[in-house]
């Protein structure tokens, strides 16, 4: 049996892909699971979402790993452009991953082009996006693909990344650190009234709302072309 690990952090990154899989929820972790179809029928997805942030991608793997061995690890969901010329609902097979807390880097084995991503430990504004471009030439950042590529290597497993561009390089957001929480969940109640008092922020938020939904279509492109 092949066990596939898909492991995003929030369901509207997943939703496109696991519409009408069975699901469930333990210790927090969303679960969705999945045998192949045809010759994919030995085969079997789980997908799973803990929250933002490596610590939340670590609970994830290690959930549907109590389920027997993973045999390929899948980093999905969004992520905020780097470069001014990514086009935002565009999907990407990244080339690799760096961690911006350590420097290490990990290779996708199944990368497309050469566009890399680095994981951070918070959500990054406009001037956090250019010095990580800066730092480590990287094109897209967001908080938890790190963590299962390095969680693949020590496994011995391939480890491949697909994400879909949010929000583009200049896009004049709220802070979004201050609404996520040490176990990674997001207090989705909490930031909607600090942005209803903000209508300055309203027209980048709803962009945002519509290019993260485009993101998660193709999201599940992606994997469909990976997997199928």
């Amino acid at each position: 049996m092949t066990r596939v690990a898909i492991i995003a952090a929030m369901p509207g990154e997943l939703s496109p892909f696991v519409h009408g899989w069975p699901t469930s929820t333990r210790n927090g972790i969303r679960f969705w699971a999945q045998r192949g179809k045809e010759e994919a029928w030995d085969e079997e997805w789980i997908a799973a979402c803990a929250g933002a942030g490596q610590a939340a991608a670590t609970r994830a793997f290690a959930a549907i790993e109590d389920g027997g061995p993973i045999s390929l690890a899948i980093s999905v969901g969004w992520a905020g452009a780097l470069r001014a010329d990514l086009a935002v609902g565009a999907a990407h097979n990244l080339a690799g991953v760096i961690d911006a807390r350590t420097g290490e880097r990990f290779n996708c084995d199944a990368g497309c082009g050469n566009l890399w991503l680095t994981t951070s430990p918070r959500v990054a504004d406009e001037a956090e996006k250019l010095r990580l471009a800066s730092a480590y030439s990287a094109s897209l950042v967001d908080m938890e693909a790190a963590a299962v590529a390095r969680l693949a290597a020590m496994r011995e497993i391939p480890f491949y990344a697909i994400k879909g561009i949010s929000d583009a390089l200049h896009d004049r957001l709220p802070d979004f650190n201050p609404f996520i929480d040490s176990t990674g969940k997001f207090h989705t109640a909490r930031f909607a009234f600090h942005a209803a008092l903000r209508p300055m922020y309203w027209p980048a938020l709803v962009r945002m709302g519509e290019n993260s939904k485009r993101a998660s279509q193709a999201i599940a492109e992606g994997l469909r072309s990976l997997l199928l």
